[in-house]
C-alpha cells in the first residue's frame, strides 16, 4: 500500500536568518530582528508556503559568546523580541499557520508558562506551541542570580516535574465546564473544575489554572533535546522534536530510539512527529543555489565563526584557523558540540573550515541544489525512516524562505508528498495529531473498566 503520509514543515524564524552572516546579506533589513514587520512577512510567507509552524528559538539572555573579544559585537544574535509577546501579535495577521516559542523550564514557574501559551493558544485560535528547553549556559544563569548554569541532571528532573505541572494545569477545566447561562446565573459547572493540588519534589502548586481548556484540549509540546534525558522527556512529553543529524544513519537511529522509548508511557509512535532541521538553499541550477550561498559565505569574519564555535568547544583563537581542530579544552556538555567534532574529524576540516562549515546549519543539514535536489534528499530520509518532517532554516529571512516556498514547496506538492491546502485550523489538526482527551475523562474511562473487569472475574 503507497504511503499517504505528508511531509510536515516548520521554520526557524529566530532572528535573520540561521547563517551567521544573515543580517549582512545585500537584501536584508539590517535590524530587522527588531522589526515587527520582518517577522509579519516571514510568517506570512510561511503561511503561502503551507507550512506547519512558524518555529521562535530563545533564550533568557544572550546566548552568543563574546569569545574572541569583539565577537558578539560582530553578529546579529545580539537582540531579539521576547517571543509569546511576538507571536500574539502574529496570531493577529495570520490564520493557519501553528505559532511556536520556546520558554525554559529553568528559569520559569509551571504556572506562568501555563497561562501563557494558554493564553496564545486562545487568541490564535488553536496554533500555539511551547518548545520546552532546559537552560544550559552560564550567561542566562548570571540573569538570575546564579553564577553558573545549573547541572545537568537537576535541569532534567526539574524540567519533567515542570511539564507534568503544566500539563495538570492545562486540564483545570473540562472541555464543557463553562455554560455560561444567563438565565440561570450559572457561570460554570463547579464539577467540571479540577483542583491540581500538586505536591512535588521542585513545586507546590495548586491551581487551577485561571484560563479555560484551550482550543486544541492542550497546546502543542515541542522539544529538542538529544542528550539520553532529552530523548527520554521527549518520548514521555513531546508532539514534536526538533532533532539535529548530518546523515540518514545519524537521523535514522534517532528516530528509532526517541520513537522506541515511547511504550513505557503508553504512546503510539505516530503521536510523535520528529522534525531534524534542514537548511534548504535552491535556485533554478545547482550553480545558482551555490552562488547565493556563497554569498553569505563570503560575508563570514573569522571573529564570528570563532565565536559560533566558542560557545560548545571554547575559544579557539590562540590556534591557527588553518590547522586542524584540537582537542578542545573547556567544551560545554552539549549534543551540538559533539556534532561539530564528528563534522571536523569526519572530513578532517580546519578551524577555518569547520566555522564556515556551519556557519549556515549550526550542525544541522545543509542541501544546496535545485528543487529536484532538495525534495529528492527530504524524500530519502522521510521515506527512509530518519523523519516525519523537516524544520526549514533559511539562510537569511524572509528571502531564504520566500525562495523554499517559491521553488521547493511545488515540487514536494508534484510528488504528492505535501499538503495543498491546511487539513484544519489547529496546529494539531494540520500535525495530524489527536485531539487530547481530558484527564478527568481518561481517569473515568479507567475506572469503569477496572470495574467492569472485576465484574467479569
Amino acid at each position: 500500500m503507497a504511503d499517504r503520509r505528508k511531509i510536515k514543515l516548520g521554520v526557524s524564524m529566530v532572528g535573520m536568518g540561521y547563517h551567521l552572516a544573515a543580517w549582512r546579506h545585500p537584501d536584508a533589513s539590517a535590524g530587522g530582528n527588531m522589526e515587527l514587520q520582518h517577522f509579519v512577512k516571514t510568517t506570512q510567507v510561511a503561511e503561502r508556503g503551507l507550512l506547519d509552524m512558524a518555529f521562535l528559538a530563545d533564550g533568557v539572555g544572550i546566548r552568543f559568546n563574546d569569545r574572541p573579544p569583539g565577537a558578539l559585537s560582530h553578529t546579529c544574535k545580539n537582540v531579539q523580541f521576547e517571543p509569546l509577546t511576538l507571536l500574539s501579535a502574529l496570531a493577529m495577521v495570520t490564520e493557519r499557520v501553528g505559532l511556536v516559542a520556546t520558554a525554559s523550564t529553568t528559569y520559569n514557574e509551571p504556572y506562568h508558562v501555563a497561562r501563557k501559551f494558554a493564553s496564545l493558544d486562545h487568541i490564535s485560535g488553536g496554533r500555539a506551541g511551547w518548545n520546552v528547553v532546559t537552560s544550559a549556559t552560564d550567561m542566562e544563569a548570571q540573569n538570575f542570580g546564579l553564577d553558573g548554569a545549573p547541572a545537568k541532571g537537576g535541569r532534567y528532573d526539574r524540567a519533567i516535574e515542570f511539564v507534568d505541572v503544566v500539563r495538570g494545569l492545562w486540564d483545570s477545566w473540562e472541555d464543557d465546564a463553562f455554560v455560561r447561562d444567563k438565565e440561570s446565573g450559572v457561570n460554570y459547572d463547579p464539577a467540571k473544575l479540577h483542583i491540581l493540588n500538586h505536591q512535588g519534589e521542585h513545586f507546590r502548586v495548586r491551581g487551577p489554572l485561571n484560563i479555560q481548556r484551550t482550543p486544541q484540549g492542550t497546546p502543542v509540546i515541542v522539544q529538542a533535546g538529544a542528550s539520553e534525558q532529552g530523548r527520554e522527556l521527549a518520548a514521555a512529553t513531546a508532539d514534536v522534536v526538533y532533532a539535529a543529524s548530518q546523515t540518514l544513519e545519524e537521523a535514522r537511529a534517532y528516530y528509532q530510539d526517541v520513537k522506541r522509548r515511547m511504550a513505557r508511557y503508553g504512546r503510539h509512535p505516530d503521536n510523535l512527529k520528529i522534525m531534524p532541521g534542514l537548511m534548504a538553499v535552491p535556485g533554478r541550477t545547482r550553480q545558482e543555489a551555490q552562488d547565493r550561498y556563497e554569498v553569505l559565505q563570503e560575508l563570514v569574519q573569522p571573529v564570528v565563526g570563532l565565536g559560533a564555535l566558542a560557545n560548545y568547544l571554547g575559544d579557539l583563537s590562540e590556534y591557527d584557523l588553518d590547522g586542524p581542530l584540537p582537542e578542545p579544552k573547556d567544551r560545554r556538555d552539549h549534543s551540538r558540540g559533539q556534532i561539530f567534532i564528528d563534522i571536523a574529524r569526519r572530513n578532517n576540516l580546519t578551524i577555518r573550515q569547520l566555522y564556515l562549515s556551519i556557519a549556515g546549519g549550526n550542525g544541522h543539514r545543509i542541501v544546496i541544489g535545485t528543487p529536484t535536489d532538495i525534495v529528492d534528499a527530504m524524500e530519502e530520509w522521510f521515506h527512509g525512516g530518519g523523519a516525519d518532517g523537516f524544520n526549514i532554516l533559511p539562510t537569511w529571512l524572509p528571502g531564504g524562505l520566500e525562495e523554499v516556498v517559491e521553488m521547493v514547496v511545488p515540487e514536494m506538492q508534484r510528488r504528492g508528498l505535501y499538503r495543498t491546502a491546511y487539513e484544519g485550523r489547529t496546529l494539531r489538526e494540520n500535525l495530524g495529531l489527536a485531539y487530547p482527551e481530558h484527564r478527568s475523562i481518561l481517569a473515568r474511562r479507567a475506572a469503569i473498566a477496572e470495574t467492569l473487569g472485576s465484574a467479569a472475574e
